[in-house]
């Protein structure tokens, strides 16, 4: 055991990452349906700015934990499944750049190039070790190591808009055929092996993420709503129904700071089903993207309660395995 593993900052967790993505997920959700439906009001501004003010505090505390405890920080980066969270950085700058794109076009432009840069390098680096690895097992894995690859096919919606065709092409094509192949291994994984570990199971929102995303991509990248794109929106759909039938399985687990997987799915489902109604025109879709809505909201405000409770009783920032 590292002799730091009793130090708060020493065990400050990256995947603190995944609250800064639900969060500025959940932003970005309000925005889009501000604009579908008219609140007449900027909702989203209070929680982006919140989350950007989070989002500095965590650069600097991991920043000092670099400095302070820099074997915990390679700890963190060769384990098999925090390892899959650094990536979420890229994320949120991509993030930026779609909520900003209808406010500063120039500032959009500089987050999509940041979330861009950092997505292809952690894109090359993790496939790397995933091919050179000598300690991952088949049981590491479980539907977050979506993340670091398949979170390419989020680089299109705003590169598109800027005008980069062609590399936003490159990036779907990437993001595509890799949550295809992770899809079917994943899959394999659960069906055939053990279960996943109590701590795991919120993952199982990350199944209907990727579909959703390559929707919203592949839409902004096409300017058209054709049998593909159908195709990708309804893959998510199913997903999504398969996973909140499993509802009991995920009342009865104890929290963890994975709790947050069930946000930024959500996110994902919410967003393409606005985008869907945008589309279409379908009643449907106008009542599914509002009970989304409605469901995102309580996720949201049930999770963050949850782990403002954690941090209080200091049941965050300890040594995990």
């Amino acid at each position: 055991m590292s002799e730091n593993s009793n130090s708060r900052l020493g065990n400050f967790p990256i995947n603190f990452l995944a609250v800064l993505l639900g969060l500025m997920g959940y932003s970005l959700a309000l925005q889009k349906s501000e604009h579908i439906f008219d609140f007449g009001f900027p909702l989203y501004k209070p929680f982006l700015y919140f989350t950007i003010l989070l989002f500095v505090f965590f650069l600097v505390v991991y920043a000092i934990k670099c400095l302070k405890y820099p074997e915990e920080v390679k700890n963190e980066f060769n384990h098999p499944i925090k390892i899959n969270f650094y990536p979420i950085l890229a994320k949120l700058f991509l993030i930026l750049a779609i909520i900003y794109y209808p406010l500063n076009t120039g500032l959009s432009k500089y987050f999509w190039f940041v979330g861009a840069l950092l997505q292809i390098i952690s894109s090359v680096v993790i496939m790397y070790i995933w091919i050179r690895h000598t300690k991952f097992e088949f049981h590491h894995l479980n539907p977050a190591w979506f993340i670091p690859i398949v979170g390419n096919v989020l680089v299109p919606i705003a590169g598109s808009q800027h005008g980069f065709i062609e590399i936003s092409w490159f990036f779907f094509s990437i993001g595509l055929v890799m949550w295809i192949a992770l899809f079917i291994i994943v899959f394999n994984r659960i069906i055939f092996h053990n279960p996943l570990p109590d701590k795991l199971i919120p993952t199982f929102f990350i199944l209907y993420a990727p579909p959703a995303i390559a929707f919203i991509a592949y839409v902004n990248i096409t300017g058209a709503l054709d049998g593909f794109a159908r195709v990708l929106y309804y893959i998510s759909f199913f997903l999504v129904i398969v996973v909140f039938t499993q509802v009991k399985v995920y009342s009865k687990i104890k929290f963890y700071i994975s709790w947050w997987a069930y946000t930024f799915p959500t996110v994902a489902f919410t967003v393409a089903t606005i985008l869907m109604y945008h589309k279409t025109h379908i009643f449907f879709f106008n009542v599914l993207a509002i009970i989304m809505l409605l469901i995102l909201t309580l996720i949201i405000i049930y999770v963050s309660y949850r782990t403002v409770k954690a941090v209080r009783r200091k049941e965050i920032c300890i040594q995990e395995e």
